[in-house]
């Protein structure tokens, strides 16, 4: 039997400023899922993660959240500001700050917050750094404490907004081996990504958004969801990756 949607996002429209976005897809995201947001700039990714969360009223249309997300909220990873070289905060205390919502009116966080934030940077790898002052991290290590933190009070459904971009390709690859094994602990993601290998993975849904807005979800008899990448990228990229067989890329090997 399958299960109920954590979201669903049903004639979504939004504006940013005075400027209408083009309307979103009709989507959902399960239990488990990892969705993939592509689209060109200003096509209005990052609209969406606010109106997701809730930081931004949609013009029209409507989002249903499942009671297991109302519960255990979403976990939000956002872009990477600039760096504030006189930022104080050590890596313990901006994991720590991931249990926030959950402190209220306590002056002080708790001892199971502590021990969440604990069990988060063991996690990902970062126990070592607790002490570090966080402006002293590489980017990479600032992106997994910044992904500590999304995870320190464990959430359903975790949104992640370019997460790579302004690393470099070793610490990239170490970032997608991190969250490959937070979505298999069974974490469902929605990442926001021009990473169009992460996007074109086998059982990842594709979101793309712009002009020609489409949603498209992978299953058994159709685990590659990349017939609605534009063909340039499905195909052909930097030439390095090799092409695909999908028949919207491909129309004359379909079978009649």
């Amino acid at each position: 039997m399958p299960s109920s949607p954590l979201l669903q996002c049903i004639g979504l429209v939004a504006t940013r400023g005075a400027r209408p976005l083009p309307p979103y897809p009709d989507f959902r995201i399960d239990p488990a899922d990892f969705l993939c947001i592509i689209g060109p700039n200003g096509s209005g990714k990052t609209t969406l993660l606010k109106l997701l969360l809730g930081l931004l009223p949609p013009t029209s249309g409507r989002i249903d959240l499942s009671p297991a997300l109302r519960a255990g909220g979403i976990g939000y990873l956002p872009q990477q500001p600039p760096l504030r070289r006189d930022f104080p905060a050590s890596v313990r205390e901006v994991v720590l700050s991931g249990a926030q919502s959950r402190r209220g009116w306590r002056p002080f966080h708790s001892r199971a917050d502590r021990a969440d934030a604990a069990r988060a940077m063991d996690r990902l790898g970062i126990a070592d750094l607790a002490r570090r002052p966080y402006r002293e991290l590489s980017g990479g290590q600032r992106q997994r404490v910044l992904l500590a933190r999304a995870l320190c009070v464990p959430h359903p459904l975790l949104l992640l907004d370019e997460p790579l971009t302004g690393l470099d390709p070793d610490a990239a690859s170490a970032f997608r081996t991190l969250l490959d094994a937070v979505h298999r602990d069974g974490t469902a993601v929605a990442m926001v990504t021009h990473d169009l290998e992460a996007a074109r993975r086998p059982g990842r849904h594709l979101l793309r958004l712009g002009p020609d807005a489409a949603y498209e979800r992978a299953d058994a008899a159709s685990p590659h969801p990349h017939r609605i990448l534009p063909h340039q990228l499905c195909c052909h990229g930097d030439g390095a990756r090799p092409p695909c067989d999908c028949p919207a890329c491909h129309p004359e090997e379909a079978a009649p």
